[in-house]
């Protein structure tokens, strides 16, 4: 990809400047709007802010990742300045964190880039809250949208969002069955546990403190995907080290005129 593509007639029914907001000027086309809106540097977060947040928020919070030290993008298929890549591998480097050793944590997308499966994987489930691909053969794929999370005993695989985590292999699976906590009912989808978090009848299950720095790690990824090079990242002074223009980038371009006050700190 060399260029954005063309400008196309503006829909009556479309507000092209407030759906805009502080992203710099484009001309309208539909390749803008909708899910694909996703896919653009200057829009989006491509894949990684979409699934990440289903994916990697489990490891994220119970393990009290923070904040990366190191990105590496080990993979960027079509790799271009303004589209994401087709297939991205991500690794972040997390360091040890109290009695809790240091981690890498690798993110796989495209539709030809999966991780390496445990032996009796078997197969994943495909989140029931979410639309199935329109795609037949992504249908029946082996590999849905989740995660594995390796122990240092045993192996956990889960499906996205908030599906429930279970061991891989059968024999250890059921050795340990009677010994699992039970997995409270849960008494609200994610929309209603805001509103409720809201009125103060439920807790919050993903509140700004969680959710901001899970944000940050995306964002940091991002750069990386979009850049195509390793960042080194110091936790301390929240600075890229060894980027200059990556770390300019943290702070990004100043907003589009008559969209100053929603910059305002």
């Amino acid at each position: 990809m060399s260029k954005f593509p063309d400008a196309e007639p503006l829909p009556s029914t479309m507000d092209w400047d407030t759906w805009l907001m502080a992203s710099k000027p484009h001309a309208y086309n539909k390749d803008f709007v909708n899910g694909q809106w996703r896919c653009w540097y200057d829009f989006g977060m491509g894949a990684l802010g979409d699934w990440g947040a289903h994916t990697m928020d489990t490891v994220h919070e119970f393990l009290d990742l923070g904040l990366p030290s190191e990105i590496n993008p080990t993979r960027l298929d079509g790799h271009n300045p303004f589209f994401f890549p087709m297939s991205t591998t991500l690794v972040f480097k997390f360091p040890e964190r109290g009695d809790m050793p240091a981690l890498d944590l690798t993110w796989y997308d495209g539709l030809d880039n999966q991780p390496p499966l445990p032996e009796e994987y078997d197969t994943s489930e495909l989140d029931p809250n979410i639309p199935p691909p329109s795609n037949e053969e992504l249908q029946t794929r082996k590999l849905n949208p989740g995660k594995i999370i390796y122990g240092k005993d045993l192996t956990f695989k889960g499906a996205s969002h908030g599906s429930t985590l279970s061991i891989v292999g059968r024999e250890k699976a059921m050795d340990m069955a009677a010994s699992l906590p039970k997995v409270p009912k849960s008494t609200s989808n994610h929309f209603a546990n805001f509103l409720l978090a809201c009125k103060g009848e439920e807790k919050c299950r993903s509140s700004f403190d969680v959710a901001g720095p899970l944000s940050q790690v995306f964002a940091l990824g991002v750069l990386a995907q979009r850049l195509g090079t390793k960042l080194v990242f110091d936790r301390e002074t929240k600075q890229i080290t060894n980027n200059p223009l990556a770390d300019l980038l943290l702070v990004g371009a100043p907003p589009r005129k008559g969209w100053e006050e929603f910059y305002t700190l």
